[in-house]
């Protein structure tokens, strides 16, 4: 039983749609639509899936991918806002090794692969994470840590793709990643931003830049 968004917590759960494998379900308040909550694989199963990526350091093609979001990243900060988190690095930590490149103190964290926890006790003038949010079982949880990671008019980067409607989702090939378990709209993102105090931008169709108001 879905009884409740696992990112903003409202009870208004309706069906989305259905297959073999598992049902989706969408919060009518945030739009975030999530798989049923009893159908999720293990953790050994979930690092599993991830051992197999081949994300190397190296790799020209994923640097040019992360530069989606480091580029609009970076011309968001200002030259004082020198400290970041990679959260969800993953087993190649790339995208930090770009920022620390262009300048920026960085700091990694991943439950899998950098399970550090002195990462998250200090406060940062950004917070990165690509292509880890869609990942997140209570993305209230994720969330909740980012805003009390971030400084005053801080930045939070995300990069993860978007549902757009409906009946895209049903065939849409990014549900079909057994590890992909939270999915989000624009709306959802224009939601969270509203409701805590957040600027938005969207560089990219699969990249979102919150920016901290002043209070």
């Amino acid at each position: 039983m879905n009884s409740a968004c696992p990112l903003c917590s409202a009870s208004e759960i309706q069906a989305f749609c259905s297959d073999k494998r598992r049902a989706y379900f969408q919060c009518q308040q945030c739009c975030l639509v999530f798989a049923d909550r009893t159908t999720l694989l293990t953790a050994q199963q979930e690092k599993a899936q991830y051992d197999l990526h081949q994300n190397q350091l190296d790799d020209p093609a994923y640097r040019k991918f992360l530069s989606r979001l480091s580029l609009p990243l970076l011309s968001t900060l200002t030259p004082e806002q020198h400290t970041g988190l990679d959260f969800g690095c993953g087993p190649g930590p790339l995208l930090a090794q770009m920022l620390s490149e262009a300048g920026k103190k960085m700091q990694v964290w991943d439950p899998f692969y950098a399970p550090e926890p002195h990462a998250l006790q200090q406060k940062y003038h950004f917070v990165s994470c690509t292509e880890a949010i869609e990942h997140f079982i209570n993305p209230a949880k994720e969330w909740s840590l980012w805003l009390d990671l971030l400084w005053p008019e801080g930045v939070l980067a995300l990069m993860t793709k978007r549902y757009t409607e409906q009946s895209s989702f049903n065939n849409w090939h990014y549900k079909n990643d057994p590890t992909h378990i939270s999915f989000f709209h624009q709306r959802t993102f224009e939601f969270l931003a509203k409701r805590d105090n957040f600027a938005l931008h969207f560089p990219a169709d699969d990249v979102v830049i919150f920016k901290k108001r002043n209070t």
